[in-house]
């Protein structure tokens, strides 16, 4: 039986996340401590006790959600957990995913990833960029209704989450005309998204450019294991790609329905959410019913995990 380790992004964050695993397994506490000496500030307090607004901020999230990754992976090592053949991660995910590869450490990690958020932000001010998400329809009619409500302006689908669930971003005015584009075409459901940043469209491109210098900055190895990348839903393992991939995701669309496939056109059966809530376990059941989910956010979950994939 192949496997895959899925790592989740903005989105799964909770104040108090991790609190239970982090009660009987000490290497929670300590991948947070590394994470705070980077940044600079506590990151598992705030963690447990927000407030929410804070934890939110996208530059604070996306450090926050890396480092509850890679402290569940760490402890997936400590308990002898069968490595997984494959890997992918969802949007900032990827991050995690690429740590758990070896192409990446993990520190180096943590400063892209705050930096990552704090250029995705200064792209686009607050206000100016929104994100919805449309239910219920036909990826090439949401296609269909951003081209219609464009006019010039940024709006583009960014994330194919699963089928019949797609997001959304761009200039505030432009999504909204496309909101109700997709609303004329049938969708169950057109709503914006609690978010300050466009993320995945044109408009993070001059950020991309910014992060790429970053990412030139940062030493990058070839993937010990194959890690299926936003961009291409593709397995890439060569450093070089990897890093080219990352630069191009800023600004691309998430293809995560097709990252899915991707796992079980490999052999894939299952797979476990590696990092805090159950949100990429749910759109896997979407997209590839035969692909069981497992978790590993609780002591009993992980040992359940442990047994499964051994046997």
């Amino acid at each position: 039986m192949k496997t895959a380790f899925i790592f989740p992004g903005q989105g799964s964050q909770s104040v108090g996340m991790l609190s239970e695993a982090a009660d009987q397994w000490p290497i929670i506490i300590e991948t947070f401590a590394e994470a705070s000496d980077v940044l600079g500030y506590d990151l598992w307090h705030l963690c447990q006790h927000g407030p929410a607004e804070e934890l939110n901020k996208t530059e604070i999230t996306q450090p926050a959600l890396l480092t509850a990754s890679i402290a569940l992976w760490r402890q997936w090592c400590v308990v002898g957990g069968r490595m997984p053949d494959y890997l992918a991660g969802h949007s900032l995910g990827e991050y995690s995913a690429l740590v758990a590869a070896e192409s990446m450490t993990f520190l180096d990690a943590v400063k892209l990833v705050r930096l990552r958020g704090e250029l995705m932000q200064e792209a686009v001010p607050v206000g100016q960029g929104k994100m919805a998400a449309i239910l219920g329809l036909e990826d090439e009619q949401v296609r269909a209704a951003c081209a219609e409500a464009a006019n010039g302006d940024v709006v583009a689908a960014v994330n194919y989450n699963a089928p019949g669930q797609v997001v959304i971003a761009g200039s505030n005015a432009a999504v909204d005309r496309a909101i109700e584009a997709c609303k004329a075409r049938g969708a169950r459901k057109a709503m914006p998204l609690p978010v300050s940043v466009p993320s995945h469209c044109a408009l993070m491109k001059d950020a991309a450019e910014e992060l790429a210098d970053a990412l030139d900055e940062a030493s990058f190895n070839d993937a010990v294991i194959p890690v299926i990348q936003n961009v291409t839903a593709k397995p890439e393992t060569e450093r070089s790609i990897l890093k080219a991939n990352l630069v191009s995701q800023l600004y691309s669309p998430v293809l995560w329905t097709d990252s899915v496939v991707s796992l079980g056109l490999h052999g894939v059966q299952a797979a476990v959410e590696c990092g805090a809530g159950k949100v990429l376990a749910g759109l896997v059941k979407r997209i590839d019913k035969a692909l069981t989910v497992y978790s590993i956010e609780s002591p009993e979950a992980c040992e359940a995990a442990r047994v499964a994939f051994t046997d």
